[in-house]
């Protein structure tokens, strides 16, 4: 089971917060430090100091670590053109020489649309569609080649196609709770779905429909990386447990239930129901990014009992 840390600098976080986290990542043996794609906190939260750019954030990262992979969950269709997009993960991927994955979805969050002046579209499952399709099959043309797409709503005419990634496939994330869409696009392009925030039986439903959306596109089931993204709240003994809920405010059962909480053991039993469920892998949401104490004790108490 892989174990990767996941933020939301949304909530207040500045780069060289992020920067902190993503060194003891690498430091602590975590395989990967991922990051959401917001420019509006959510929650009861002032978000000070302020929003960072996702792929800016991992440009910097990129040349400060030397061994995690590096992405998002997920970089918001809306933001960006897809062939600027392409272009963005390309260049952080040949920074990192080679440690870039790239998580894409739709956009789904019309507030900071509407705060930041983006335009927050109707037909984001279509676009998101025609961007996956753009952004492979740039990265897929050969040197000295052309790409032409013309959708519905991209139109690229005679493209380069350049810079590649350094990686000959950068892995492709993508992610979600819908029963027919999700799935088939995940299993047209995706190298992993994640199931972000999901039980243990709705994650074994989500990764039959995605295997079986691959097949019919196809693929083997198996050609995909199954993952989880799960709130994570771990202590020594309850009375840890409970200051770590109360500083992400949350309430200790709830996470429980809904996330990754409680004694290291507790977490590892979780964890494994997971893992029989057919996930591989599972991005901890960390909430509180001063807390490095949290992230020793998940690699040396959590991490050290799942190989």
């Amino acid at each position: 089971m892989d174990l990767r840390i996941f933020t939301e600098p949304q909530q207040g976080a500045d780069y060289d917060t992020l920067l902190t986290v993503a060194k003891a990542t690498e430091d602590l043996g975590f395989d990967a430090f991922f990051r959401s794609d917001h420019y509006l906190h959510m929650g009861d939260v002032d978000g000070l100091p302020g929003p960072t750019d996702a792929w800016i954030t991992l440009a910097g990262l990129a040349r400060e670590t030397r061994r995690i992979r590096l992405g998002t969950l997920m970089t918001a269709g809306t933001f960006r053109l897809p062939g600027v997009l392409a272009i963005q993960v390309a260049q952080v991927d040949q920074m990192s020489g080679g440690r870039v994955e790239l998580g894409l979805g739709a956009g789904w969050y019309e507030e900071e649309h509407t705060a930041y002046g983006i335009p927050f579209p109707k037909e984001k499952l279509a676009r998101l569609e025609e961007q996956l399709a753009i952004v492979t099959g740039m990265w897929r043309t050969p040197v000295g080649e052309r790409f032409s797409y013309a959708g519905d709503f991209y139109q690229l005419t005679d493209s380069p196609a350049l810079p590649k990634p350094a990686q000959s496939r950068l892995p492709i994330l993508i992610g979600g709770l819908g029963l027919s869409r999700t799935p088939r696009l995940a299993g047209t392009y995706a190298d992993e779905f994640n199931a972000p925030f999901a039980s243990v039986e709705d994650s074994r439903t989500l990764f039959d429909r995605v295997r079986k959306a691959a097949e019919e596109a196809g693929r083997k089931g198996d050609d995909l990386v199954y993952s989880n993204a799960l709130v994570a709240c771990v202590g020594k003994d309850d009375a840890e447990v409970a200051r770590r809920a109360a500083a992400i405010g949350r309430e200790v059962e709830e996470l429980k239930t809904n996330g990754l909480a409680g004694s290291p053991a507790e977490v590892v039993d979780k964890i494994g129901r997971y893992a029989e469920a057919g996930s591989s892998r599972i991005y901890l949401q960390i909430l509180d990014l001063k807390d490095l104490d949290h992230l020793d004790l998940i690699a040396s108490q959590v991490g050290s009992q799942l190989g």
